[in-house]
């Protein structure tokens, strides 16, 4: 039994209190951080160079899944891609077909598309620059002979506007027949073609968007029908992953 007064007790159980609080102040001086409960633990599938930093998109081979700064443009864009991913050079991601080892698959590209054919088939010396507007662009690739467009609709990448529509070959037109054997549909250049359909399966869909001044072009690349739809679709999921921001 014990011979403590009820005052000697409660003067017991406070400095057993004030004892529990000592020591954990002492543990904090290692580095004790307060958390909502419902916090979420950091994710580890995005690559980082710093606490809260998007890191920038390689400049070739293959990359980790994850989100990545893309500068080609005066505003920065941000894209995301899951394992499987190529880059090249900077400006384009694909990923082949494991069904289809030795044929291009899908590809998620953007580079400068400042000339435009009026005939993707008849195009040698008939490069011509468009207007730095995304609609001088979209206009012009609309009206492009040997391929045809979906109508263009307006969309949002971030916090700009937009257009996207689909572009393929039309109808039978005989690719030996063109010239050098191949579709151009759009140029960096004056005098040569740096996009073309090396067949008439391709297809793309663009998203043409106007950064205050700059156009950018993005799109994204189906080289043939027999591509398992589980890899077109996760093409598909890359390029809509792209967000410009022009808080960056």
């Amino acid at each position: 039994m014990s011979s403590l007064t009820p005052l000697e007790k409660a003067a017991q159980r406070s400095r057993h209190l004030l004892l529990l609080v000592a020591i954990a102040l002492i543990g904090c001086l290692g580095g004790c951080e307060s958390a909502p409960d419902d916090a979420s633990l950091p994710s580890t599938s995005s690559p980082t160079t710093e606490a809260g930093a998007v890191p920038p998109l390689p400049d070739s081979g293959d990359i980790d899944a994850g989100t990545y700064l893309v500068t080609s443009y005066t505003e920065p864009f941000e894209i995301t891609v899951p394992d499987g991913w190529l880059s090249d050079g900077g400006d384009v991601l694909s990923k082949d077909d494991p069904d289809h080892p030795d044929e291009g698959a899908v590809v998620v590209a953007w580079w400068p598309a400042d000339y435009v054919p009026t005939d993707s088939c008849a195009w040698v010396g008939a490069l011509v620059e468009v207007g730095p507007s995304a609609e001088a662009f979209v206009d012009a690739m609309t009206a492009q002979t040997s391929t045809a467009s979906t109508p263009p609709v307006e969309v949002m990448v971030g916090d700009h506007s937009g257009f996207e529509f689909d572009h393929s070959i039309e109808g039978d037109v005989d690719i030996t027949a063109c010239d050098r054997d191949k579709f151009c549909l759009h140029s960096g250049f004056s005098n040569e073609c740096s996009r073309w359909y090396s067949s008439q399966d391709e297809r793309e869909t663009y998203r043409v968007v106007d950064l205050d001044g700059q156009r950018a072009v993005i799109w994204v690349t189906q080289f043939h029908e027999s591509i398992n739809p589980e890899l077109t679709s996760e093409a598909r999921a890359v390029f809509d992953s792209i967000v410009f921001r022009s808080d960056m």
